[in-house]
Protein backbone atom coordinates (compact mmCIF):
# COMPACT_ATOMS: atom_id res chain seq x y z
CA UNK A 1 0.00 0.00 0.00
CA UNK A 2 2.82 2.37 0.95
CA UNK A 3 4.65 1.68 -2.34
CA UNK A 4 1.50 2.47 -4.34
CA UNK A 5 1.12 5.83 -2.55
CA UNK A 6 4.75 6.70 -3.30
CA UNK A 7 4.32 5.82 -6.98
CA UNK A 8 1.17 7.95 -7.22
CA UNK A 9 2.98 10.88 -5.62
CA UNK A 10 5.95 10.54 -7.98
CA UNK A 11 3.60 10.35 -10.97
CA UNK A 12 1.92 13.57 -9.87
CA UNK A 13 5.24 15.37 -9.42
CA UNK A 14 6.48 14.16 -12.80
CA UNK A 15 3.30 15.29 -14.54
CA UNK A 16 3.48 18.71 -12.87
CA UNK A 17 7.12 19.06 -13.93
CA UNK A 18 6.34 18.31 -17.57
CA UNK A 19 3.41 20.78 -17.55
CA UNK A 20 5.68 23.53 -16.19
CA UNK A 21 8.33 22.78 -18.84
CA UNK A 22 5.70 22.79 -21.60
CA UNK A 23 4.23 26.15 -20.50
CA UNK A 24 7.68 27.68 -20.24
CA UNK A 25 8.56 26.46 -23.71
CA UNK A 26 5.37 27.95 -25.16
CA UNK A 27 6.05 31.30 -23.51
CA UNK A 28 9.57 31.39 -24.88
CA UNK A 29 8.55 30.56 -28.44
CA UNK A 30 5.59 32.91 -28.28
CA UNK A 31 7.77 35.85 -27.19
CA UNK A 32 11.18 35.51 -28.83
CA UNK A 33 13.99 37.84 -27.93
CA UNK A 34 14.13 40.86 -30.24
CA UNK A 35 17.28 41.59 -32.17
CA UNK A 36 18.09 45.20 -31.33
CA UNK A 37 19.88 45.67 -34.65
CA UNK A 38 17.13 44.23 -36.86
CA UNK A 39 14.98 46.36 -39.12
CA UNK A 40 11.23 46.61 -38.70
CA UNK A 41 9.56 43.40 -39.95
CA UNK A 42 6.61 44.94 -41.71
CA UNK A 43 5.87 47.30 -44.54
CA UNK A 44 8.22 49.85 -42.98
CA UNK A 45 11.29 47.78 -43.69
CA UNK A 46 13.87 50.43 -42.88
CA UNK A 47 12.79 51.74 -39.49
CA UNK A 48 16.17 50.94 -37.94
CA UNK A 49 18.00 53.12 -35.46
CA UNK A 50 14.71 54.71 -34.38
CA UNK A 51 12.96 54.68 -31.04
CA UNK A 52 10.68 51.81 -29.94
CA UNK A 53 7.85 54.34 -29.51
CA UNK A 54 8.23 55.52 -33.11
CA UNK A 55 8.37 51.95 -34.40
CA UNK A 56 5.16 51.15 -32.56
CA UNK A 57 3.30 54.21 -33.85
CA UNK A 58 4.28 53.60 -37.46
CA UNK A 59 3.47 49.90 -37.18
CA UNK A 60 -0.04 50.91 -36.15
CA UNK A 61 -0.37 53.01 -39.29
CA UNK A 62 1.05 50.39 -41.63
CA UNK A 63 -0.99 47.41 -40.43
CA UNK A 64 -3.29 46.20 -43.19
CA UNK A 65 -6.88 46.59 -41.99
CA UNK A 66 -8.27 45.12 -45.17
CA UNK A 67 -7.43 41.59 -44.09
CA UNK A 68 -10.65 41.85 -42.09
CA UNK A 69 -13.56 41.17 -44.46
CA UNK A 70 -15.96 42.98 -42.13
CA UNK A 71 -14.01 46.26 -42.34
CA UNK A 72 -16.15 49.39 -42.48
CA UNK A 73 -14.38 51.82 -44.81
CA UNK A 74 -16.22 54.69 -43.12
CA UNK A 75 -13.95 54.07 -40.13
CA UNK A 76 -10.32 54.91 -40.60
CA UNK A 77 -7.78 52.27 -39.53
CA UNK A 78 -5.32 55.02 -38.63
CA UNK A 79 -4.79 56.79 -35.30
CA UNK A 80 -6.34 60.27 -35.09
CA UNK A 81 -8.27 59.25 -38.11
CA UNK A 82 -10.15 61.16 -40.70
CA UNK A 83 -11.72 58.76 -43.16
CA UNK A 84 -15.06 59.21 -41.42
CA UNK A 85 -14.72 62.96 -42.03
CA UNK A 86 -14.14 62.25 -45.72
CA UNK A 87 -17.46 60.41 -45.82
CA UNK A 88 -19.15 63.37 -44.16
CA UNK A 89 -17.57 65.68 -46.73
CA UNK A 90 -19.14 63.58 -49.50
CA UNK A 91 -22.51 64.98 -48.57
CA UNK A 92 -21.53 68.63 -48.67
CA UNK A 93 -19.35 70.72 -50.93
CA UNK A 94 -17.34 72.72 -48.41
CA UNK A 95 -13.61 73.36 -48.07
CA UNK A 96 -11.81 70.25 -46.89
CA UNK A 97 -10.56 70.71 -43.33
CA UNK A 98 -9.01 67.63 -41.80
CA UNK A 99 -7.27 67.23 -38.49
CA UNK A 100 -5.12 64.52 -36.96
CA UNK A 101 -4.10 64.17 -33.33
CA UNK A 102 -1.85 67.27 -33.36
CA UNK A 103 -1.77 68.04 -37.07
CA UNK A 104 -4.01 69.72 -39.61
CA UNK A 105 -3.90 69.34 -43.36
CA UNK A 106 -3.02 73.03 -43.62
CA UNK A 107 0.20 72.26 -41.71
CA UNK A 108 1.48 70.30 -44.71
CA UNK A 109 3.34 72.05 -47.53
CA UNK A 110 2.61 69.98 -50.66
CA UNK A 111 4.97 70.71 -53.55
CA UNK A 112 4.18 69.54 -57.08
CA UNK A 113 6.94 69.50 -59.68
CA UNK A 114 5.89 69.96 -63.30
CA UNK A 115 7.03 71.50 -66.58
CA UNK A 116 5.42 73.74 -69.19
CA UNK A 117 4.68 71.02 -71.73
CA UNK A 118 2.58 69.13 -69.18
CA UNK A 119 0.41 72.03 -68.01
CA UNK A 120 -2.53 71.17 -70.26
CA UNK A 121 -2.39 67.44 -69.57
CA UNK A 122 -0.89 66.19 -66.33
CA UNK A 123 -1.23 69.39 -64.32
CA UNK A 124 -4.76 70.12 -65.53
CA UNK A 125 -5.84 66.68 -64.30
CA UNK A 126 -4.40 67.34 -60.83
CA UNK A 127 -6.03 70.78 -60.61
CA UNK A 128 -9.36 69.23 -61.50
CA UNK A 129 -9.04 66.45 -58.93
CA UNK A 130 -7.10 66.42 -55.64
CA UNK A 131 -5.46 69.88 -55.83
CA UNK A 132 -8.96 71.40 -55.97
CA UNK A 133 -9.33 70.16 -52.39
CA UNK A 134 -5.90 71.32 -51.14
CA UNK A 135 -5.24 74.42 -53.28
CA UNK A 136 -4.40 76.79 -50.41
CA UNK A 137 -1.42 74.74 -49.26
CA UNK A 138 -0.35 73.05 -52.51
CA UNK A 139 2.41 74.80 -54.45
CA UNK A 140 3.12 74.06 -58.10
CA UNK A 141 6.72 74.50 -59.25
CA UNK A 142 7.18 74.86 -62.99
CA UNK A 143 9.53 76.41 -65.55
CA UNK A 144 7.08 78.26 -67.80
CA UNK A 145 4.56 81.08 -67.57
CA UNK A 146 1.03 80.14 -68.57
CA UNK A 147 -1.85 82.50 -69.33
CA UNK A 148 -4.44 79.76 -69.02
CA UNK A 149 -7.34 80.97 -66.86
CA UNK A 150 -7.58 77.46 -65.40
CA UNK A 151 -4.39 78.15 -63.44
CA UNK A 152 -5.70 81.29 -61.77
CA UNK A 153 -6.33 80.95 -58.06
CA UNK A 154 -3.67 78.28 -57.62
CA UNK A 155 -0.19 78.70 -56.12
CA UNK A 156 1.92 78.64 -59.29
CA UNK A 157 5.63 79.29 -58.76
CA UNK A 158 7.60 79.84 -61.96
CA UNK A 159 11.27 79.04 -61.44
CA UNK A 160 14.24 79.89 -63.63
CA UNK A 161 15.06 76.19 -63.90
CA UNK A 162 15.65 74.29 -67.12
CA UNK A 163 12.67 72.36 -68.52
CA UNK A 164 14.95 69.43 -69.29
CA UNK A 165 14.56 66.18 -67.36
CA UNK A 166 18.19 66.34 -66.20
CA UNK A 167 19.60 66.10 -62.72
CA UNK A 168 20.49 69.80 -62.92
CA UNK A 169 16.98 70.88 -63.92
CA UNK A 170 15.26 68.59 -61.44
CA UNK A 171 17.53 69.62 -58.58
CA UNK A 172 16.98 73.28 -59.41
CA UNK A 173 13.23 72.87 -58.87
CA UNK A 174 13.73 70.83 -55.70
CA UNK A 175 15.91 73.62 -54.38
CA UNK A 176 13.08 76.09 -55.01
CA UNK A 177 10.60 73.77 -53.30
CA UNK A 178 12.83 73.46 -50.24
CA UNK A 179 13.44 77.20 -49.93
CA UNK A 180 9.74 78.05 -50.21
CA UNK A 181 8.92 75.47 -47.55
CA UNK A 182 11.56 76.85 -45.20
CA UNK A 183 10.10 80.34 -45.66
CA UNK A 184 6.66 79.04 -44.67
CA UNK A 185 5.34 78.12 -41.23
CA UNK A 186 4.34 74.59 -42.28
CA UNK A 187 5.25 71.56 -40.18
CA UNK A 188 5.77 69.05 -43.00
CA UNK A 189 7.22 69.24 -46.51
CA UNK A 190 5.82 66.72 -49.01
CA UNK A 191 6.98 66.46 -52.62
CA UNK A 192 5.12 64.77 -55.47
CA UNK A 193 5.47 64.73 -59.25
CA UNK A 194 2.78 65.81 -61.70
CA UNK A 195 1.71 62.20 -62.28
CA UNK A 196 0.72 61.64 -58.62
CA UNK A 197 -2.70 61.64 -56.99
CA UNK A 198 -2.48 62.63 -53.32
CA UNK A 199 -5.15 61.35 -50.94
CA UNK A 200 -5.33 64.14 -48.32
CA UNK A 201 -6.96 62.00 -45.61
CA UNK A 202 -4.45 59.17 -45.92
CA UNK A 203 -1.51 61.63 -46.01
CA UNK A 204 -2.69 63.34 -42.85
CA UNK A 205 -3.27 60.02 -41.11
CA UNK A 206 0.23 58.81 -41.91
CA UNK A 207 2.00 61.99 -40.80
CA UNK A 208 -0.14 62.28 -37.65
CA UNK A 209 1.43 59.04 -36.40
CA UNK A 210 4.86 60.68 -36.08
CA UNK A 211 5.87 62.97 -33.20
CA UNK A 212 6.16 66.54 -34.49
CA UNK A 213 9.62 66.96 -32.95
CA UNK A 214 11.11 63.94 -34.77
CA UNK A 215 13.53 63.67 -37.70
CA UNK A 216 11.33 61.91 -40.25
CA UNK A 217 12.01 61.13 -43.92
CA UNK A 218 9.24 58.88 -45.22
CA UNK A 219 8.49 57.50 -48.69
CA UNK A 220 9.05 54.49 -50.93
CA UNK A 221 12.27 53.53 -52.72
CA UNK A 222 12.18 52.63 -56.39
CA UNK A 223 14.93 50.08 -55.77
CA UNK A 224 15.01 47.05 -53.48
CA UNK A 225 18.52 47.95 -52.35
CA UNK A 226 20.46 51.13 -51.49
CA UNK A 227 21.65 53.12 -54.48
CA UNK A 228 25.39 53.40 -55.08
CA UNK A 229 27.06 56.61 -56.17
CA UNK A 230 30.54 58.09 -56.44
CA UNK A 231 30.91 61.18 -54.30
CA UNK A 232 33.32 63.76 -55.69
CA UNK A 233 36.08 64.75 -53.26
CA UNK A 234 38.91 67.26 -53.42
CA UNK A 235 41.70 66.83 -55.96
CA UNK A 236 39.34 64.97 -58.34
CA UNK A 237 39.15 61.99 -56.03
CA UNK A 238 35.96 59.99 -55.49
CA UNK A 239 34.62 57.51 -52.99
CA UNK A 240 31.74 55.08 -53.32
CA UNK A 241 28.72 55.73 -51.13
CA UNK A 242 25.42 53.91 -50.83
CA UNK A 243 22.16 55.06 -49.30
CA UNK A 244 18.40 54.65 -49.50
CA UNK A 245 16.28 57.32 -51.17
CA UNK A 246 12.54 57.75 -51.61
CA UNK A 247 11.62 58.15 -55.26
CA UNK A 248 9.96 61.42 -56.22
CA UNK A 249 7.78 59.40 -58.57
CA UNK A 250 5.91 58.08 -55.55
CA UNK A 251 6.34 61.16 -53.37
CA UNK A 252 8.00 61.63 -49.99
CA UNK A 253 7.73 63.79 -46.88
CA UNK A 254 10.17 65.49 -44.51
CA UNK A 255 9.45 66.78 -41.03
CA UNK A 256 10.37 70.42 -40.41
CA UNK A 257 12.94 69.51 -37.78
CA UNK A 258 14.76 67.31 -40.29
CA UNK A 259 14.43 69.88 -43.07
CA UNK A 260 16.08 72.48 -40.82
CA UNK A 261 19.04 70.15 -40.27
CA UNK A 262 19.42 69.81 -44.05
CA UNK A 263 20.08 73.54 -44.56
CA UNK A 264 23.91 73.36 -44.87
CA UNK A 265 23.49 71.14 -47.96
CA UNK A 266 20.04 72.18 -49.24
CA UNK A 267 19.36 75.89 -48.91
CA UNK A 268 19.87 78.34 -51.76
CA UNK A 269 22.32 77.11 -54.37
CA UNK A 270 23.70 74.45 -52.05
CA UNK A 271 21.15 71.81 -53.03
CA UNK A 272 22.29 71.96 -56.66
CA UNK A 273 25.90 71.87 -55.49
CA UNK A 274 25.22 68.75 -53.43
CA UNK A 275 23.47 67.16 -56.41
CA UNK A 276 26.56 67.84 -58.52
CA UNK A 277 28.74 66.11 -55.91
CA UNK A 278 26.99 62.77 -56.51
CA UNK A 279 25.81 63.54 -60.07
CA UNK A 280 22.33 62.25 -59.33
CA UNK A 281 18.90 63.95 -59.52
CA UNK A 282 16.81 65.64 -56.87
CA UNK A 283 15.20 62.71 -55.04
CA UNK A 284 18.52 60.89 -54.81
CA UNK A 285 20.13 64.06 -53.46
CA UNK A 286 17.55 64.32 -50.69
CA UNK A 287 18.34 60.74 -49.65
CA UNK A 288 22.08 61.45 -49.77
CA UNK A 289 21.76 64.48 -47.50
CA UNK A 290 19.46 62.76 -45.01
CA UNK A 291 21.24 59.40 -44.78
CA UNK A 292 24.88 60.19 -45.52
CA UNK A 293 25.24 63.73 -44.21
CA UNK A 294 22.87 63.49 -41.26
CA UNK A 295 22.84 59.75 -40.54
CA UNK A 296 19.04 59.54 -40.41
CA UNK A 297 17.40 56.50 -42.06
CA UNK A 298 14.57 56.53 -44.55
CA UNK A 299 11.24 55.28 -43.19
CA UNK A 300 9.94 53.08 -45.99
CA UNK A 301 6.18 53.13 -46.44
CA UNK A 302 4.08 50.96 -48.75
CA UNK A 303 1.40 53.68 -48.92
CA UNK A 304 3.25 55.66 -51.63
CA UNK A 305 3.11 54.48 -55.25
CA UNK A 306 4.92 55.28 -58.49
CA UNK A 307 4.29 54.08 -62.04
CA UNK A 308 7.45 51.96 -61.75
CA UNK A 309 5.53 49.33 -59.77
CA UNK A 310 2.65 47.14 -60.89
CA UNK A 311 -0.34 49.25 -59.85
CA UNK A 312 -2.77 46.49 -60.81
CA UNK A 313 -1.74 44.72 -57.60
CA UNK A 314 -3.66 47.31 -55.59
CA UNK A 315 -7.13 45.94 -54.99
CA UNK A 316 -10.06 48.37 -55.23
CA UNK A 317 -10.71 48.16 -51.48
CA UNK A 318 -7.13 49.20 -50.72
CA UNK A 319 -7.06 52.20 -53.06
CA UNK A 320 -8.88 54.68 -50.74
CA UNK A 321 -6.27 54.05 -48.04
CA UNK A 322 -3.17 54.88 -50.10
CA UNK A 323 -1.26 58.15 -49.66
CA UNK A 324 -0.25 58.55 -53.33
CA UNK A 325 -1.12 56.87 -56.62
CA UNK A 326 0.49 57.26 -60.02
CA UNK A 327 0.13 56.26 -63.65
CA UNK A 328 2.26 56.05 -66.76
CA UNK A 329 3.59 53.81 -69.48
CA UNK A 330 5.44 50.73 -68.27
CA UNK A 331 6.79 48.28 -70.85
CA UNK A 332 4.70 50.12 -73.50
CA UNK A 333 1.46 49.55 -71.59
CA UNK A 334 -0.58 51.95 -69.49
CA UNK A 335 0.10 51.22 -65.83
CA UNK A 336 -2.64 52.48 -63.53
CA UNK A 337 -4.85 51.23 -60.72
CA UNK A 338 -7.77 49.00 -61.64
CA UNK A 339 -10.95 50.68 -60.46
CA UNK A 340 -14.39 50.50 -62.01
CA UNK A 341 -16.55 53.59 -62.31
CA UNK A 342 -18.61 55.73 -64.65
CA UNK A 343 -15.50 56.77 -66.62
CA UNK A 344 -14.14 54.38 -69.23
CA UNK A 345 -10.42 53.73 -69.51
CA UNK A 346 -10.39 55.80 -72.70
CA UNK A 347 -11.98 58.75 -70.87
CA UNK A 348 -9.87 58.30 -67.75
CA UNK A 349 -6.67 56.33 -68.52
CA UNK A 350 -4.96 57.47 -65.29
CA UNK A 351 -8.08 56.48 -63.24
CA UNK A 352 -7.54 59.69 -61.24
CA UNK A 353 -11.04 60.97 -62.03
CA UNK A 354 -12.51 57.65 -60.97
CA UNK A 355 -10.52 57.68 -57.72
CA UNK A 356 -11.54 61.26 -57.05
CA UNK A 357 -15.23 60.49 -57.55
CA UNK A 358 -14.87 57.54 -55.19
CA UNK A 359 -13.49 59.84 -52.48
CA UNK A 360 -15.65 62.88 -53.31
CA UNK A 361 -18.79 61.64 -55.11
CA UNK A 362 -20.63 64.96 -54.80
CA UNK A 363 -18.04 66.74 -56.97
CA UNK A 364 -19.95 68.65 -59.65
CA UNK A 365 -18.44 66.80 -62.62
CA UNK A 366 -18.72 63.32 -61.11
CA UNK A 367 -21.46 61.20 -62.77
Amino acid sequence: MFVKKVLRALSGVTLTFFIVVLVDLQLRTGHPQKDKSSVFNGNLRSLHRSTPELRASVKEVEQNPLDNPSLDLAKSPFPGTVLREINIDRRREKPLTLTGADLQLTDIFIAVKTTGRFHATRLALLLQTWISKTKDHTYIFTDAEDEDDALKGFNIIVTSCSPEHSHQGLSCKMSAEYDHFMASNKKWFCHVDDDNYVNPAALLSLLSAFPLDSDIYVGKPSLDHPIRAHELLENNKTREVEFWFATGGAGFCLSRRLAEKMEPWASGSRFEQTSAVIRLPDDCTVGFIVEKRLGIPLVQSSLFHSHLENLLLLTPRRIPLQVTLSYGLFENKMNSVELKGAFSKEEDPSRFKTVHCLLYPVTSWCP
